[in-house]
């Protein structure tokens, strides 16, 4: 019995401590999930504004530009995953990295190679263990995204779109992403960013209104030039705020389950070392007055 109720008593200082760090971990994020949403607020008028600019000249011109017409055929597609740097998110990593896989596999039904891009440890981590190849990884900071790293995710993915694919180029390019819709729900997101595939931001003018007119000053090639760049390195900077905000939320939500399972088991082993603890006097009682009877038996 002695050596059972110790058992229980390391068991319940185990789970104290583990309580300890994940409530400590469930603060953390809840303090950072609000930082992590403003910057999301504060990133989306000038994601909008780029958008109508980029939708204005792509909708109300007939510049056949490179990064909005589609190819004739598409020989290879690259994905970009954004995922993690660190662990215990629940679910965060696996969801967006199953997604990809999903979309992997379609891609290879229609006949295209896929390439990959990756953002995140844990998508490094996933893709070392099979032993699968990525044409670029970018690691660190994926809880607090900074614009460099987009502007350099960007650079990388719009070489790969211009270049030929006898060179290694890329026909289109996807990315695949949590998005964050509120503190219980973020949903894989999977946005086809080249070429463009619907153009978004301009309001449709009904069939009684005059369509508008644009004059565009230099060439709409040249804007488009300028823009697109800009249009894509938004979009990417506005994944890995989407996805860094996703991250604190999972995180939180997991380190608070963690809580409450740490606090179940705290209290099912004291039950059970109460119960030790009982079973252990009512057997010393046991022995005294048996030895007791024994000592009078004795006597007599």
């Amino acid at each position: 019995m002695g050596a059972q109720l110790r058992v229980y008593r390391q068991k319940i200082r185990s789970a104290q401590t583990t309580k300890k760090i994940t409530r400590a971990m469930e603060l953390i994020s809840a303090s950072r999930i609000q930082k992590a949403q403003a910057r999301v607020a504060a990133a989306t008028p000038y994601s909008r504004a780029v958008t109508r600019a980029v939708s204005a000249v792509a909708t109300y011109s007939n510049v056949a530009h490179i990064l909005t017409t589609e190819p004739a055929q598409v020989d290879r597609a690259a994905i970009v995953i954004f995922a993690s740097d660190r662990g215990l998110a629940g679910a965060f990593s696996s969801n967006v990295l199953r997604e990809a896989e999903q979309l992997a596999e379609l891609l290879r039904e229609q006949g295209k190679d896929v390439v990959y891009y990756l953002v995140g440890r844990k998508a490094q981590g996933y893709f070392s263990f099979r032993n699968r190849q990525a044409a670029r990884i970018w690691t660190g900071g994926t809880d607090a995204p900074v614009f460099e790293t987009a502007q350099e995710i960007g650079q990388e993915i719009v070489d790969a779109f211009l270049r030929d694919t006898a060179e290694g180029g890329v026909d289109e390019i996807h990315i695949v992403y949590n998005r964050f819709v509120n503190m219980v729900s973020q949903v894989p997101e999977v946005v086809r960013v080249l070429p463009l595939e619907i153009v978004d931001g301009v309001d449709v003018p009904g069939e009684a209104e005059v369509l508008p007119l644009y004059e565009f000053e230099p060439e709409a090639d040249t804007v488009l030039d300028a823009l697109l760049p800009v249009y894509i390195e938004s979009r990417i900077y506005n994944a890995m705020l989407q996805s860094a905000a996703s991250e604190h939320a999972s995180r939180q939500r997991a380190m608070k389950s963690a809580s409450d399972n740490a606090d179940k088991l705290i209290r099912e082993y004291t039950r059970l070392a109460n119960n030790a603890r009982q079973s252990e006097i009512t057997q010393q009682i046991s022995e005294i007055v048996g030895g007791a009877d024994a000592l009078s038996g004795a006597k007599k």
